[in-house]
């Protein structure tokens, strides 16, 4: 993997007379050096004991990075001479490293170069920019100060451009005076490059005990409970996303996304306010669905409509799919199963998609039915189809069944008996079905 050294490697790389010029992927060594390597290593020096001895720190360079440059030296020395060593053979088949061809002091002045560095810096950085930039915003950078004044950096280095800055300041939209002042705290920002170094391994260690399912908060607690160490959490979050840990956990939901963006699925007011039971047969209707899972994992949804007053299930489906049709289907069978709808009566359900989708609140309304809706995340509001779902995954071995077919047996045999067998206290010790009689009479 290539290395990449940051503005304070690369200045104290700079620093070492065996050193032309660094960039931040690569060291253009003095030809001298080169010379003086390859004797020292026919020598029997070894390459670490070469670059140690000519003031290299290892754990700037690289550990491996010794061993390829002597390689590479050597090779050439082989093959051109002395004289291969005294000129840069990199990209004419000596090392196989193809690079850009470096200038040298005569060359940066010459007019017509420098002119081209110019076009280069002016059509890279905004590309840069735009690479950058957040999806649906249009401002010409999204890039922040800090990141800007590294790309200036960069461009300036990797080109050997001189009084570039102001310009590509200019490009940034950032302050002159503030790339220098960035640039004058190369040290501080070395150090704070170390601490994070040192703070990520921690981190990452929590994160992976998790298999990845922590966010930044979790880990703020982690680490106050586990480790005694105090953290900001917004530290936390800056460093999984310098060191791209990511939190593989369940996002909001993209669907809820886009009806709000497109104000095409529209909610209802709750106009039942938890008033399950009217004592009016009809008046209330009740709507839900439940998953439930049978044979190898499989999954499979029940969707009910519920009597508020007489605790009747009027009309059921279980089906394989969450798609729209599985509250089609549920309307077309209370349809079937009512003859004539109370003249009040309104249906009651949650805000999820099916309920708020527009071809279903257009169903409702030409079955003469007014639509009410749940408060947001508010599960009480709904309590007594919630209560009914309970009940059933209490009673039905649902998840014994080994195919679609046998659940659906299980469970058209279970509501009949619930609504016809199935006494309960608070309706006068009745069956759903007797007390649905007994309010008609009454």
């Amino acid at each position: 993997m290539a290395r990449h050294f940051t503005s304070f490697e690369i200045k104290e790389l700079e620093q070492n007379p065996n050193v032309l010029r660094v960039s931040d992927r690569s060291i253009t060594y003095h030809p001298e050096f080169k010379i003086r390597a390859v004797d020292a290593h026919e020598q029997g020096f070894s390459p670490t004991q070469i670059f140690l001895n000519h003031g290299f720190d290892l754990s700037v360079v690289g550990k491996e990075q010794p061993s390829r440059c002597l390689s590479r030296w050597r090779q050439t020395y082989a093959q051109y001479g002395q004289s291969g060593l005294e000129r840069d053979q990199r990209g004419k088949g000596a090392s196989g490293r193809p690079t850009n061809k470096a200038l040298n002091s005569d060359e940066k002045l010459k007019k017509a170069e420098a002119r081209i560095k110019y076009l280069e810096a002016e059509n890279d950085f905004p590309k840069k920019a735009r690479d950058e930039r957040k999806a649906g915003e249009t401002k010409p950078s999204q890039l922040k100060p800090c990141e800007t004044y590294e790309l200036i950096e960069m461009i300036c280095r990797n080109h050997q451009l001189k009084n570039m800055i102001t310009y590509l300041c200019m490009l940034g939209e950032v302050s002159r005076s503030g790339y220098y002042a960035w640039k004058n705290n190369e040290a501080n920002r070395s150090v704070r490059q170390i601490n994070d170094e040192a703070d990520i391994v921690l981190i990452k260690k929590i994160y992976d005990a998790e298999k990845g399912k922590v966010g930044a908060l979790q880990i703020k607690i982690i680490l106050d409970n586990d480790y005694h160490i105090i953290m900001n959490h917004k530290k936390i979050r800056r460093l999984m996303k310098k060191y791209n840990l990511v939190a593989r956990i369940r996002r909001v939901n993209p669907y809820k996304l886009m009806m709000k963006a497109t104000q095409e699925h529209k909610t209802c007011k709750n106009l039942l306010k938890r008033e399950f039971d009217q004592r009016e047969p009809g008046k209330v209707l009740l709507t839900d669905i439940t998953y439930l899972y049978y044979g190898k994992g499989q999954k499979a949804y029940l969707s009910c409509v519920k009597d508020g007053a007489t605790r009747e299930i009027v009309a059921h489906v279980v089906t394989t799919s969450l798609k729209m049709n599985i509250v089609y289907r549920t309307l077309k069978q209370l349809s079937n199963t009512v003859d004539e709808f109370h003249p009040e009566a309104l249906i009651h359900s949650d805000q999820g998609f099916h309920y708020t989708h527009p071809e279903f609140q257009s169903k409702v309304k030409q079955m003469g039915l007014v639509q009410s809706m749940s408060r947001r995340g508010n599960c009480w509001d709904n309590a007594s189809m919630e209560s009914f779902f309970g009940t059933f995954k209490d009673w039905v071995d649902y998840k014994s069944c080994e195919s679609l077919d046998e659940l659906k047996h299980q469970t058209n045999e279970y509501i009949n008996k619930y609504n016809n067998e199935r006494y309960q206290w608070g309706l006068n010790k009745m069956t759903p079905a007797q007390y649905r009689g007994h309010l008609l009479t009454a």
